[in-house]
């Protein structure tokens, strides 16, 4: 290989400065876990984050929160180690700015200190649910094609979102999922069994919840777009929908309600987020 090939493509921390601590703790938890004689997926029972999550912080892609760090000190036998760097975390992090595309980012930075979020989703996983294997292959096989380099830092961003999960206090998370989604195979077989896994972690969180719109209902109030319905601190709530990369925030009261009107009927219509976990359980027993 030539030295251009073997380069990563820089994430979004890196292009402001802050990889160099990322990078370090990554660094750092990888040698203290394989001390521990611990796997990725192993370690990541332990802590409550999937492998693919321990991976990404590991590489430095994914910013470990002062929690996870005091948590990953006691279970590792650190000594203090992680907690001792947890201001030099704090302070990168508030320095990392994620770089999403352009047209993406006044929704994102809503997203990202919402204190209520409600998403519909009819024909693909949510990127808040996404592990890393299936987000890659998302991007991978978009048209147009992306290059590498856009598709590693698409990957980290989605990511980086993700890590509204562990904000404290804890935002209010539904989903109303189609059925579909469950069973399309994206990535294959094992990149699909890790989603289904995801989605049970995602859902065990006490501020979580997950249903499943059956396919075999006979109505159904929305047969349009998926959309995001969310409430940013200190505002009212607003809706954003996106179809062939064209996005649109909606703001307008009376939409914005309608669109909750539809989102509650269909809360009505799912299964139970018991129901539905049970189902997801089903499903990946059956792959």
């Amino acid at each position: 290989m030539t030295e251009e090939t073997e380069r990563r493509p820089e994430t979004p921390a890196e292009e402001n400065g802050a990889v160099g601590v990322f990078a370090v703790v990554g660094r750092l938890l990888k040698l203290l876990r394989e001390k521990a004689g611990l796997s990725q997926k192993e370690f990541g029972d332990l802590v409550g984050y999937g492998p693919d999550q321990i991976s990404a912080m590991e590489r430095g892609v994914r910013t470990p929160r002062p929690e996870f760090l005091q948590k990953a000190d006691q279970i590792l036998g650190a000594d203090g180690l992680l907690v001792a760097i947890i201001p030099q975390v704090e302070e990168a992090m508030t320095r990392a700015r994620t770089r999403h595309p352009e047209w993406y980012r006044s929704y994102a930075g809503m997203e990202a200190e919402a204190v209520e979020l409600h998403h519909y989703c009819n024909h693909a996983m949510h990127g808040l649910l996404q592990t890393e294997e299936h987000a890659r292959v998302v991007f991978a096989r978009r048209r147009p094609f992306l290059s590498e380099e856009t598709i590693e830092k698409r990957v980290a961003d989605r990511l980086s979102r993700q890590q509204l999960f562990e904000r404290w206090p804890a935002p209010i998370v539904s989903y109303v999922l189609e059925e579909v989604v469950l069973d399309r195979p994206i990535g294959g077989r094992e990149v699909h069994a890790n989603q289904l896994r995801r989605l049970l972690n995602v859902s065990g969180k006490q501020n979580v919840e997950i249903q499943v719109m059956p396919t075999r209902c006979e109505e159904h109030p929305n047969l349009d777009s998926a959309f995001n319905l969310l409430v940013p601190k200190g505002q009212m709530q607003v809706a954003y929908t996106e179809a062939q990369s064209c996005p649109r925030l909606i703001t307008d009261r009376d939409e914005v309600r309608k669109i909750a009107d539809r989102y509650g009927t269909m809360r009505a219509m799912a299964l139970s987020p018991m129901e539905t976990r049970a189902l997801i359980k089903q499903k990946l027993e059956a792959l």
